[in-house]
């Protein structure tokens, strides 16, 4: 085998508890001026308001942008990009889950570019750096502190959208554990499920054949060497902590495990990308108002079953990751642990009407960034049949 890796990451990874209080010390390496991006809640929180005295502190003019809204739609991170150029910052800081940190990246990325995020949805298509960014996340599932992809909600398109560049990739992460403390156990469910589907999609994915100059040509370039070295630990760390965490939300050794699985999860799905759950998710939640990371965890264990005859050595690698017995007990310890921690088990469920099948199988085939990054193809009967199977719960159809 032609050993190729590919590796995109953060300037600077923070990782550990209390690692936010250098909030202040690493903000003013970049400038004078700190908009921050976070959410109407978090605004409110003590940590938060900590974190900006500590930018006060430093010496920084500080603006709190409060107005990301769940899935960033397109017109708020265009009206929030106007509202900062008055004050004219000199980096961004996005501080919550998901959400925020898109948000932020999107917003930095029009402050230096201009333009509309419709100018630059698909991938490689902005054009150079964007303002210096700061990710610091309180939720553990997304890795978007550490992943070139921004997503967004086009209203226009009713679908979810996405902007991936190298240039997305925070210039600074800060992971602190701390901050998911306060995390309650459905929302630590739903994120941590999405960061162990990054994870398992990541490791999954189609290895392409490495010829030189694949990462200019593509930003998830599929399955490699680095990029399975960090998969593989996201599965182990999110296999161990995950339940613990939902079970106890003060069990700092599982918060820890869970957080560092995430963001190892989105520095190898940065790179290799995600698949097929992702792609069908896309339709889901546009019909069905649910959690991104409820829709993929949902999905998951159809999703392998389909790909299973094309992933054999890589389900023996996650069976020793995760302490089971044999690759074939994988999928169905998979989908036992979801069920466990309130993940539904079919779409149905999700609140996908029967009569939608066909709409969300059409949908999901179009999303060919994805589909293509599946280890075994998809054609449009077959997306329909692990649609059905995923709304009606019949894994053993896929086999």
């Amino acid at each position: 085998m032609n050993l190729f890796g590919t590796l995109r990451a953060p300037r600077e990874l923070l990782f550990g508890a209390g690692q936010r209080h250098a909030l202040g010390s690493v903000a003013a390496t970049f400038g004078r001026r700190a908009l921050v991006v976070t959410d109407t809640r978090l605004a409110a929180d003590a940590d938060f308001r900590a974190l900006v005295g500590q930018l006060e502190a430093a010496g920084l003019a500080v603006l709190i942008d409060s107005s990301t809204l769940p899935d960033v739609p397109v017109e708020q991170a265009v009206a929030s990009a106007e509202n900062a150029r008055i004050f004219r910052p000199d980096l961004v800081i996005g501080i919550g889950g998901g959400s925020c940190l898109d948000m932020a990246k999107c917003v930095a990325l029009l402050l230096a570019h201009g333009g509309r995020p419709q100018d630059y949805y698909g991938e490689h298509t902005v054009p150079g750096p964007v303002l210096p960014l700061i990710a610091i996340p309180t939720t553990a599932g997304t890795g978007s502190e550490v992943t070139p992809v921004a997503v967004l909600s086009d209203s226009e398109r009713s679908l979810k959208v996405g902007i991936s560049s190298p240039h997305l990739i925070p210039t600074v992460s800060i992971c602190d554990p701390e901050l998911t403390l306060s995390c309650p156990p459905g929302l630590t469910a739903i994120a941590g499920a999405d960061a162990l589907t990054h994870a398992i999609e990541a490791f999954t994915a189609i290895r392409r054949d490495p010829v030189p100059g694949l990462a200019l040509q593509r930003v998830f370039v599929g399955k490699n060497a680095l990029s399975d070295h960090f998969a593989l630990s996201a599965i182990r760390l999110l296999w161990q902590g995950l339940e613990a965490a939902c079970k106890d939300g003060a069990d700092q050794a599982a918060r820890e495990k869970v957080m560092l699985g995430a963001t190892l999860a989105g520095l190898a799905f940065g790179v290799a990308g995600t698949a097929a759950a992702h792609a069908i998710q896309y339709p889901v939640g546009a019909l069905t108002h649910t959690a991104h990371g409820l829709g993929v965890a949902c999905l998951m264990p159809y999703v392998m079953t389909w790909n299973q005859p094309a992933i054999g050595p890589e389900l023996a690698e996650i069976a020793d990751a995760a302490g089971l017995d044999g690759p074939e007990d994988v999928i169905p310890a998979l989908a036992a642990l979801f069920e466990r921690i309130g993940i539904p088990v079919t779409l149905r469920d999700l609140g996908l009407a029967e009569d939608r099948i066909d709409w969300v199988a059409e949908q999901s085939s179009g999303i060919a960034r994805l589909i293509q990054n599946n280890p075994r193809p998809l054609n449009p009967q077959e997306m329909r049949s692990l649609v059905a199977a995923a709304h009606g719960g019949d894994r053993a159809s896929l086999i």
